[in-house]
């Protein structure tokens, strides 16, 4: 699957180390390396002779500071991590590209699944999207996961420059420096001995409610859908029109038998919800590039009394579904910025993984699902059920002969 997602590759010099990485056009700044990525890594070159053996970058994209940190020094452990499957399969392709098979990258939702708590260096291009309490939460949590004395260095956007300066001003915090260009601003800070809680980070930030927005409730088609929803997640104040169409296409399945049912891209949680409530099926599997979606629509799941046994999850790109009951219904909205081909792979693997008769609902734009509708044909892959149409927006139900 990653090579559909494949832009081209670039090249980046850095304090004269040369990287070659492959870029998606579905991740950011597919274009060229970050400005404010290159402005960053700028203010950390006289650090290649200080010894920082242990890093962590964090939110690492297609991978370019982590990477370019441990290209500087061959004996440092270096730990790439980032909320979206995509970015982290890219980052680990480069790290192969580049001969650095060495370092760890895995994907966690901000500093949740990092593995260890004892680096010297946390680096990041702090997403501007993310909500303040996020952005704080991103900021002030490092102190778990340093060495004493250890170093954060960040950069922002501008319009965020008061903010975090703002919060890197709190007692037991130290900004050592701070260089500021036209749209960017580059801070270095340190906590002072007796800023972290001895016991360590403790309950994790999603735990904690650091995304939780807000308590929401829709309704569709007579389903009633209480939801709490997140920031860093779209829908949290209302269904995109290609939601509401999925969901209204599910409602006709009420009362059919579905045993096994497969949720991808389930966003918040209501798609998934709306099937618990019309199916009770014996298992829901989410599928998603994206943690924060996975794991706010296991909570939704679980507040609307979905046991935790019958649902499981699984942070990817595509739909592989190997090992798995083959599911008696796939339903989704597209993530139509993946491209044709990425969308057609996908819906290649929804028909071909399900149970013989199984059901495929797909929601998204109409050339998009035109496309789909093309692809399926032209490859026999199963029956057209269903398409409706309404306001640029397609439903499609497709069944597995």
């Amino acid at each position: 699957m990653p090579d559909l997602y494949l832009k081209k590759v670039v090249e980046f010099r850095y304090a004269r180390q040369t990287l070659h990485l492959r870029v998606s056009q579905d991740l950011f700044s597919s274009y060229d390396i970050d400005v404010g990525t290159q402005r960053l890594l700028r203010t950390l070159a006289d650090l290649a002779s200080v010894a920082l053996p242990r890093a962590l970058d964090l939110g690492c994209g297609y991978g370019p500071l982590g990477l370019a940190m441990r290209k500087l020094d061959a004996a440092r452990k270096v730990h790439l991590v980032d909320r979206d499957a995509l970015a982290v399969e890219f980052a680990r392709q480069n790290a192969e590209l580049n001969g650095l098979g060495d370092v760890s990258v895995y994907g966690s939702l901000g500093y949740d699944d990092v593995a260890g708590a004892d680096f010297d260096l946390i680096l990041a291009n702090i997403p501007a999207k993310a909500g303040l309490p996020v952005i704080a939460s991103l900021l002030r949590d490092a102190v778990h996961y340093l060495r004493p004395g250890g170093l954060v260095a960040v950069v922002v956007v501008t319009p965020l420059e008061s903010a975090v300066a703002e919060i890197l001003a709190a007692p037991g915090m130290q900004v050592q420096f701070r260089q500021a260009w036209p749209g960017h601003t580059v801070f270095h800070y340190r906590f002072l001995p007796g800023a972290g809680a001895p016991a360590g980070p403790g309950p994790s930030a999603l735990e904690r409610g650091v995304y939780e927005r807000q308590e929401m409730t829709v309704a569709v088609r007579g389903l009633v859908l209480p939801l709490h929803v997140a920031h860093g997640l779209p829908e949290f104040d209302t269904l995109s029109y290609e939601a509401v169409l999925l969901i209204e296409g599910l409602v006709d399945l009420r009362g059919k038998a579905a045993q096994h049912v497969v949720v991808l891209n389930p966003g918040q949680g209501h798609v998934p919800v709306a099937l618990w409530q019309l199916l009770r099926p014996a298992s829901i599997h989410l599928v998603d590039r994206d943690l924060l979606s996975l794991r706010y629509s296991r909570k939704n799941l679980l507040g609307n009394g979905c046991p935790e046994a019958q649902m499981t999850l699984s942070h990817q790109v595509g739909l592989g579904l190997a090992g798995r009951e083959p599911p008696d219904l796939v339903a989704g909205v597209l993530r139509e910025e993946e491209g044709p081909a990425a969308l057609a792979a996908t819906v290649e693997q929804a028909l071909g993984q399900s149970a013989p008769g199984g059901m495929v609902v797909l929601a998204g734009g109409s050339t998009a699902v035109t496309r789909l509708v093309d692809v399926v044909r032209t490859k026999k892959l199963g029956a057209i059920a269903k398409r409706t149409r309404s306001r640029g927006k397609s439903l499609l139900v497709l069944r597995r002969r």
